[in-house]
């Protein structure tokens, strides 16, 4: 909390630099040079992944105060979002925000992004290799971290034997999200790999889990629209098995306050995009590097029954 109340602080002052400082003639250059800027947000999201969507809201109100263009772009195929790097290191972008899900994918337009001259911020996913590959730092939560403190939540609710489900094949961080709860979880605990283009798809894969496995009591989802299908899943196989979630949307704040839902972990993805393109920003204008080579965590932030009823207003507002 202290780094992202530190990043907050420093957003702030970012803004206040372009009204406050030197005379009316630097304010007027500031203005001016800040106008110019422009930032390319690169993700590897899917459509209409209200996770995502969040991301893109976080990096246009940062873009709306600076007065500074964001272009948002994504794609989950990794030859085609490093595609999209080329493309905004060929429009000589003033800096690029970037997800790496698959690092190896993107290992070469990032560093070629870096030999241009263009700074790069990683988010969500990539904090192991972001210093490897150039990037001034990473914004995002430790799967790790995260994982472990899930696993051990799960130890305290009674959980003996669980499911992770992992939405997206080759994705290192849900990956590393598992593991992690795995190895802290003193039950069982089994990864189920589902398609998750397809949310009847998901909660067909874990209705059929549910049925053919009924001492399962934990259902742990990676995403909030698959905790949604979770709930669909236990209440169609009649299973009395739990959800816990990763991740948030108004449904599943709603599920938490309704008992549906466990709890959630939300790694704040409105943070990252704000704070990817604040990080810009102050090296654009100031020549910061903001994190000192070290990523800044945006989470994990457990939304329990608790405070779920506070978190239900940011909710609806699509910032949480």
């Amino acid at each position: 909390m202290k780094k992202l109340t530190t990043v907050a602080a420093l957003a702030l002052a970012a803004t206040t630099l372009a009204a406050c400082s030197g005379t009316g003639d630097e304010e007027k250059q500031e203005e001016v040079a800040s106008s110019d800027l422009t930032y390319a947000v690169i993700t590897h999201s899917s459509s209409g992944d209200a996770f995502w969507d969040r991301v893109k809201s976080g990096a246009e109100k940062a873009g709306t105060d600076y007065g500074v263009s964001v272009n948002y772009s994504s794609d989950p195929d990794p030859a085609k979002q490093a595609q999209l790097i080329d493309g905004a290191v060929a429009d000589e972008v003033d800096g690029i925000v970037v997800s790496m899900a698959n690092p190896d994918g993107l290992e070469t337009s990032i560093k070629d992004a870096v030999a241009a001259g263009i700074p790069v911020v990683t988010i969500n996913s990539g904090v192991d290799r972001f210093a490897e590959f150039g990037a001034i730092t990473h914004i995002g939560q430790s799967e790790t971290i995260a994982g472990a403190a899930v696993g051990e939540q799960l130890n305290e609710d009674g959980l003996t034997k669980a499911i992770c489900v992992i939405q997206e094949a080759g994705n290192v961080g849900l990956e590393e999200r598992c593991a992690a709860a795995a190895d802290s979880f003193d039950g069982d605990m089994e990864n189920l790999q589902v398609d998750g283009t397809d949310d009847s798809a998901v909660q067909a894969s874990i209705t059929s889990k549910l049925q053919a496995e009924p001492d399962i009591d934990g259902v742990l989802t990676l995403g909030g629209q698959y905790a949604i299908d979770a709930v669909g899943a236990v209440e169609e196989s009649g299973s009395e098995a739990q959800v816990a979630t990763f991740d948030l949307n108004e449904d599943v704040v709603a599920g938490v306050e309704d008992g549906s839902i466990l709890f959630a972990v939300d790694q704040q993805p409105y943070v990252q995009g704000f704070l990817g393109v604040t990080t810009l920003y102050l090296k654009s204008i100031n020549g910061n590097d903001v994190g000192g080579g070290q990523p800044i965590n945006s989470g994990p932030a457990f939304v329990t029954k608790e405070n779920a009823a506070e978190v239900a207003g940011f909710a609806a507002n699509g910032t949480r």
